[in-house]
C-alpha cells in the first residue's frame, strides 16, 4: 500500500508558476511508475507527467516545456514544477502510482493503482 499526499495548488494569474508536491509514504525507488494527472472541471483525467525507472520522463504535448517532473527518493516526494501557467490548466491535479512498469500505458489513468485526493489549481486569465 502506497499512501500519496498533494500538496502546493493554488489560484495564479495567467503566466505565474506553482510547484505541487506529492509525498508518498513508501520508498519511491526505480520500480515505480508515478505520476501527475488532472482533471478539468466536467471533462476526464488525463496524464500530464509521468517518471518512470531511474529517470525516464515523458510529459503530455499540451504542457511541454512548461512543465517539469521530478523524483526526490531520500525525501520519498513527488514534484511538478508549473511554469507559464494558463487558464486552460486549470483542474484537480492527482499524483498517482504503480508497482508496475506500464510501458506504452504511462498515461493511462485506470493503470495506476495508488492516487492521492488531489490538490486544486486555478489559473485566470
Amino acid at each position: 500500500q502506497v499512501l500519496l499526499v498533494e500538496s502546493g495548488g493554488g489560484s495564479v494569474q495567467a503566466g505565474g508558476a506553482l510547484r505541487l508536491s506529492c509525498e508518498a509514504s513508501k520508498y519511491t525507488d526505480n520500480t515505480y511508475c508515478m505520476g501527475w494527472f488532472r482533471q478539468p472541471p466536467g471533462e476526464g483525467r488525463e496524464g500530464v507527467a509521468i517518471i518512470a525507472s531511474r529517470a525516464y520522463t515523458d510529459y503530455a504535448d499540451s504542457v511541454k516545456g512548461r512543465f517539469t517532473i521530478s523524483k526526490d527518493i531520500a525525501k520519498n516526494t513527488l514534484d511538478l514544477q508549473m511554469d507559464s501557467l494558463k487558464p486552460e490548466d486549470t483542474a484537480m491535479y492527482y499524483c498517482a502510482a504503480s508497482d508496475d512498469w506500464l510501458g506504452s500505458s504511462l498515461f493511462i489513468p485506470a493503470k495506476y493503482k495508488y492516487w492521492g485526493q488531489g490538490t486544486q489549481v486555478t489559473v485566470s486569465s
